[in-house]
């Protein structure tokens, strides 16, 4: 691969080149089979012996999912990178790949909410603890994990969008000889590199940025090969979470554009953030942005937020005069999307809920897609005072 004068440059010639693809074709073509056969008895024991490497059966090993795979991994700067079927499938394999009945995770407060419910309804049952943290303690961080066997991390974590110093809390986890996974969805490895900063593995929901088009359910781990390794051998066989050669084919097509969509997310969500802070009507706007300056980590911010609007401000009312944003779970594609906490409210429970994790009834998460800054604060204007 060519070296590139900055990061984003590299991450650009990353996803817009490829050295060759069959037929000389400029997108790689699909390999839409379940199976693949072998011309000899020696070939086939050779490859169930781990002697060759090459495809057997998609649930293992297709060209067109390595191929996003391969992307994926240079795009964080990691050894290798292995697709899901969700997210939450490159979350859950991971994570029970890493931990056995008996250990204890320490996780970050605000944590994506089914991964929550993953660690309290799941792994629960078989003797697995948790201790969430708010992931700006360091001394906190620290003090939770001696003995424990994971650490979990967002940053920014969800609704609160908190962040974290992550080469400090890198250097904490190796201290104490713990593997740390971070949740990256909401930076992309183009406005954060985690593994460069000394943190074990990185997941995504490649539905979001990665996908970039609302039409793709997708989930991707990346670290090193060691790692990959483990999770390959522990729990992807078996959990059954693979990736589709045409969600992989897909995902290729919106890393293509990922590095200048990111841009257009990052300048659209500060400028409705900064209008947001203004308003007479906002008591709080929860973007890393807003900032003096970003973390060490953050290069750029997406366009994934929320704000607190005054008591007396109507949230269904408000919600429901919206135009332009449409009401909807998920985030990363072309349109706007908006999520009241009062809803996830009712949704959440136990100690993870809005209540105890101090997200008011008045928080309001945005997700700023790509229909234009001004059109979009003009909707929120009119719906605010609608509300008011």
């Amino acid at each position: 691969m060519i070296d590139s004068t900055s990061s984003f440059d590299r991450a650009a010639l990353i996803v817009a080149h490829d050295e060759a693809n069959a037929f000389d074709a400029v997108v790689p073509p699909i390999v839409q089979t379940s199976l693949f056969t072998f011309s000899s008895y020696e070939e086939m024991e050779q490859t169930y012996l781990g002697a060759k490497v090459r495809p057997a059966y998609t649930r293992g090993l297709n060209p067109t999912v390595r191929h996003f795979e391969t992307m994926l991994a240079q795009l964080e700067q990691a050894e290798d990178a292995m697709g899901f079927a969700s997210g939450m499938a490159a979350i859950s394999s991971t994570v029970m790949a890493l931990v056995q009945p008996g250990d204890r995770i320490v996780c970050v407060r605000h944590v994506y909410p089914d991964a929550y419910r993953l660690f309290q309804n799941l792994l629960k049952r078989y003797g697995v603890t948790v201790t969430y943290v708010d992931i700006r303690d360091e001394e906190a961080v620290a003090a939770a994990l001696p003995g424990a066997k994971l650490l979990y991390l967002e940053s920014p974590t969800s609704w609160m969008m908190h962040v974290g110093d992550l080469a400090a809390l890198a250097a904490l986890a190796k201290k104490h000889g713990i593997v740390s996974v971070i949740d990256n969805s909401w930076a992309t490895p183009i406005f954060q590199r985690p593994l460069t900063y000394g943190i074990d593995l990185v997941v995504h929901s490649a539905s979001k940025y990665i996908s970039g088009h609302s039409d793709v359910v997708a989930g991707v781990v990346a670290g090193s090969k060691e790692l990959i390794a483990r999770i390959k051998a522990n729990t992807y066989p078996y959990l059954g979470g693979k990736l589709s050669p045409f969600d992989a084919w897909l995902l290729i097509r919106g890393l293509r554009t990922l590095p200048y969509r990111m841009k257009a997310h990052e300048e659209a969500g500060l400028s409705v953030a900064r209008r947001l802070a203004a308003h007479p009507q906002v008591t709080a706007v929860h973007h890393p942005g807003l900032g003096n300056t970003l973390p060490a980590s953050l290069s750029g911010t997406s366009s994934l937020f929320s704000f607190e609007l005054k008591e007396g401000v109507n949230i269904p009312r408000f919600v429901n005069h919206l135009r332009l944003f449409k009401l909807g779970v998920s985030w990363g594609g072309h349109e706007s999307l908006v999520v009241p906490s009062q809803v996830a409210r009712a949704q959440n429970a136990g100690p993870n809920s809005a209540i105890d994790f101090e997200v008011p009834p008045s928080n309001v998460r945005l997700h700023v897609g790509l229909e234009g800054s001004d059109a979009l604060w003009s909707d929120l204007t009119q719906a605010i005072a609608a509300a008011s």
